[in-house]
């Protein structure tokens, strides 16, 4: 059987993501605090409470473990709650934490990335109205700001916002997240409002940064016709793909945010993007349904015989991967793989998942394409939304009761490719054996 190694370019960077809300614990001042106290709105009743605890502290022994690991980079979110608690305040405190981990980080070799608006907002903020407020983009964009003002030092590569289509589409057309909404109408007016937020923040951090490189993170997800060669069911799955991924970043190009109703003028957004955050988890099948009008009539499955994770919530699909690169690279601006991840407690889909997926990343990677770096989702296991402690995206695990770290063997599999900046033949007969003969066929 044929061997080789699938080397990346220097200088390539290799980490994991986080978010505040799901490892900082103790996030009181937020809708998403607020929406778990609310019975019914997580699975089992559970609740993030201390989480990973890096509120108290322990981010750096979950930072030495990347380092040790060969992590050179690492995607963190910071609370706006936190560092905006009411109107008129803030606190410097806060501010003084985040700037004690981004300083943690490069002492430790690893280069920041920060998101400032991953799914939560202030209660204040929402108690306004939220993203439906016209006033909100001016808002976010002083918080903004600030943040940055007190983290320029230490950082120069930020996210404005984190998945604005899963935001609006969950939170207020599927009701999943706060506040809970099923308004098509509030949904739309939300995506429009988050492309203006994120124009203003981008302008503000260029402002005070000349050399800051400024995009977003985008959930992508294709969307497949179930039948390729049924024309009823190619309407739903382009209108999806039209929506809810193509119609955010298409605006910061044009001005022009496409919604199935209606076009929305934005001309502020154009050329507000220095490069593209792609997360990508999985794709679906798409059949035309009528008795679905919620779901733009899309009925979504994953492909039939696809190997589903623990709770069936992903589909093991790694061509999809280099699908939504080739996407990407339309827009002619670097690109980053701003989270890609399985939910696996016993850690038997994870090595080879991983593996997989940064393989189809090599091949983009080896047509030129503009692919600067990988962070996997996540690094420990962290409280994953309205899905509680039901799913488990860590390298590391978590014992939730005792704070306890649990090294699974992915640990060891991302290791390996991290420290030689490839992808060789041993690691994947090592951590992957089921995946050699896709990888090296002969």
């Amino acid at each position: 059987m044929p061997q080789a190694t699938f080397h990346f370019p220097p200088g390539f960077l290799w980490g994991t993501a986080t978010s505040s809300h799901q490892v900082e614990g103790n996030n009181k001042n937020n809708d998403w605090w607020a929406w778990e106290e609310q019975p019914g709105r997580v699975i089992n009743g559970q609740r993030s409470g201390l989480a990973c605890d890096w509120w108290g502290g322990r981010w750096r022994e979950d930072f030495d473990r990347a380092k040790e690991t060969g992590q050179n980079a690492h995607r963190l979110s910071i609370e706006w709650s936190r560092i905006q608690p009411a109107p008129d305040r803030w606190d410097e405190d806060a501010l003084d934490r985040y700037r004690a981990m981004l300083r943690g980080l490069h002492e430790r070799g690893i280069t920041p990335m920060v998101t400032f608006h991953h799914f939560c907002n202030p209660l204040w903020l929402a108690e306004r109205g939220g993203w439906e407020n016209e006033e909100t983009p001016a808002l976010f964009a002083r918080y903004v700001r600030k943040a940055a003002e007190a983290l320029q030092e230490y950082c120069t590569l930020w996210i404005t916002i984190n998945e604005p289509n899963v935001f609006a589409f969950e939170g207020y057309l599927e009701g999943l997240f706060p506040p809970g909404k099923k308004d098509l109408k509030a949904a739309f007016l939300v995506f429009a409002n988050m492309v203006r937020g994120h124009a203003l923040a981008y302008r503000e951090i260029h402002q005070l940064q000349r050399e800051a490189r400024v995009g977003l993170a985008l959930n992508i997800r294709p969307l497949h016709p179930a039948g390729p060669l049924t024309f009823l069911d190619a309407i739903p799955a382009r209108i999806g793909a039209r929506t809810f991924n193509e119609a955010f970043p298409n605006a910061l190009v044009d001005g022009k945010l496409r919604l199935p109703t209606r076009t929305v003028r934005i001309p502020e957004a154009v050329g507000t993007q220095d490069f593209l955050g792609v997360n990508y988890y999985t794709l679906d099948m798409v059949r035309l349904n009528l008795l679905r009008p919620s779901e733009m009539f899309a009925e979504r499955f994953y492909p039939p015989g696809a190997e589903l994770s623990d709770t069936g919530f992903i589909a093991n699909v790694p061509e999809g991967m280099f699908e939504v690169l080739k996407w990407a690279k339309g827009f002619r601006i670097p690109i980053i793989v701003t989270e890609n991840g399985v939910e696996d407690a016993d850690d038997h889909l994870r090595p080879r998942y991983l593996i997989e997926h940064i393989h189809q990343v090599w091949r983009a990677v080896n047509f030129n394409w503009p692919i600067k770096g990988y962070f996997h989702w996540t690094l420990v296991d962290n409280f994953e939304w309205e899905r509680g402690w039901t799913q488990r995206f860590g390298l590391w695990g978590l014992d939730v009761d005792t704070q306890q770290r649990i090294r699974r063997p992915s640990v060891d599999a991302y290791a390996a490719i991290c420290k030689q900046n490839a992808v060789s033949y041993e690691t994947v007969e090592k951590f992957a054996p089921q995946a050699v003969p896709r990888m090296f066929p002969g």
